[in-house]
């Protein structure tokens, strides 16, 4: 093992590495319970969800750890879920099992992209502001939602949306579970997101808001449901519209990986000379994970970086994530507990990772209006059209015109210029 991992290369041993693994899954193991929430929504089986959403956790956290030998740590992505439930299946109206057909598709692109570094050069394309811009964007969505699950926003027929009643009981719970998260997490707990949800649902049972669970643990449901769905949907990928999706799944996928890697490896310590060793066995981690997780039944799978929780706790070897794989495959035998998860016990869960992907705004060129107004829409877009797909194109689509507008056309890399054409290619469509 100390061979293997080099533990003492790294100046760490097992049992650190074990502590590290154990505080990165509680950091994120809110994961197992909101993403079976966000893709029922869609329609799919909750107990299959919960399954698929923790052995794909678990099988891209083990070839992150066995492969790339880091300690980070791999799950379904949140607001790629949301993404998946709320503008693909809901919004547009695509059957989930052609939906994790695309999602299987954007894998196997993302796997050969990697390998042929590829990849790196449609990152370094796109300007740093969209991608700043995308992620702040996807984070006001996610929080959005988690307003209206509490039932703080609501619909209002004169301005559209409005504030709910704050005084009735499943409100004020929800109210109640992002203030002790929000405290948990200002007091610096790693695992603060999941202890946040898990008073909020013991604060529900107590008062009678959620069921009491008959039972704790139970075998581990099947994943029946929506096994193989991905393969069986596949030969229903060939329209516009799902390449459109397929699209945004790789885009998002991209910088969130790429993004989580480089925060999470400069916190350890693993950069040289400001690149990564092993980089692409590393990013090429999160599309082996997510192509079993569309087989199995999930949303893509991303790295996660509440991985840098583990590695402030000691965390320096793969065999940190494999540890978290280890975990989540213990935590597939507490499904019944699914039942007490209900919207307002998600609710705050989202509303503060929603903050914490807000944070990117910061980093945005505000001065710059070439990249502010791209910036802004795309922010803005996201919740207000209930898309992530609206809000990455509108951007795409301004970026470059902003530049011709300011005589710096030149300044615009020629792939920004293909994907300025096809959004308006898809907005034309969408018209149609």
């Amino acid at each position: 093992m100390d061979r293997f991992f080099g533990f003492r290369e790294h100046g760490t041993n097992m049992k650190q590495e074990s502590v590290a693994g154990l505080t990165t899954f509680l950091a994120m193991a809110y994961i197992l319970f909101v993403n079976p929430y966000f893709l029922s929504a869609a329609g799919m089986d909750a107990d299959a969800v919960f399954v698929a959403t923790g052995l794909s956790a678990a099988i891209g956290s083990l070839v992150m750890g066995l492969w790339a030998k880091y300690p980070i740590a791999l799950a379904p992505g949140m607001g790629l879920n949301a993404f998946f439930a709320f503008t693909v299946v809901l919004g547009m109206g695509i059957p989930w099992q052609t939906a994790l057909a695309g999602v299987l598709v954007s894998g196997i692109i993302m796997f050969v992209i990697t390998i042929s570094k590829i990849r790196e050069t449609i990152i370094n394309a796109i300007p740093t502001q969209l991608k700043l811009a995308a992620g702040a964007g996807i984070g006001l969505f996610i929080a959005f939602i988690g307003l209206q699950n509490a039932q703080i926003i609501i619909a209002d027929e004169a301005t559209i949306v409005g504030l709910g009643e704050l005084g009735r009981p499943t409100t004020l719970l929800a109210i109640f579970g992002t203030i002790v998260t929000a405290m948990f997490m200002i007091r610096g707990y790693k695992g603060g997101i999941f202890y946040g949800m898990v008073l909020t649902a013991i604060a529900g049972v107590v008062t009678g808001l959620i069921g009491t669970p008959e039972q704790i643990v139970k075998a581990i449901p099947s994943l029946a449901p929506t096994f193989g769905q991905a393969l069986i949907h596949f030969n229903e990928i060939f329209t516009v519209e799902i390449w459109i999706v397929i699209f945004t799944f790789l885009f998002v996928d991209f910088f969130d990986t790429a993004g989580t890697l480089m925060a999470v490896a400069n916190q350890g310590g693993f950069l040289k000379d400001g690149k990564l060793p092993r980089a692409g066995k590393a990013l090429a981690s999160d599309s082996v994970a997510t192509m079993a997780g569309a087989v199995l039944g999930t949303s893509t799978t991303t790295s996660y970086i509440e991985s840098a929780a583990g590695v402030g706790a000691g965390g320096r070897t793969g065999f940190t994530s494999v540890v978290v794989a280890g975990l989540f495959v213990l935590a597939l035998f507490f499904s019944p507990l699914l039942g007490v998860v209900t919207p307002e016990v998600t609710a705050p869960a989202l509303i503060i990772v929603g903050v914490l992907m807000a944070s990117s705004l910061k980093a945005i060129e505000w001065d710059n209006l070439e990249y502010a107004i791209p910036a802004f829409v795309t922010v803005l877009a996201m919740p207000l059209t209930y898309s992530i797909a609206t809000g990455i194109a509108l951007g795409f689509i301004l970026y470059p015109l902003m530049k011709i507008f300011k005589g710096e056309f030149k300044q615009v890399h020629p792939i920004m210029y293909v994907l300025f054409f096809i959004f308006i290619a898809y907005f034309v469509w969408l018209v149609e």
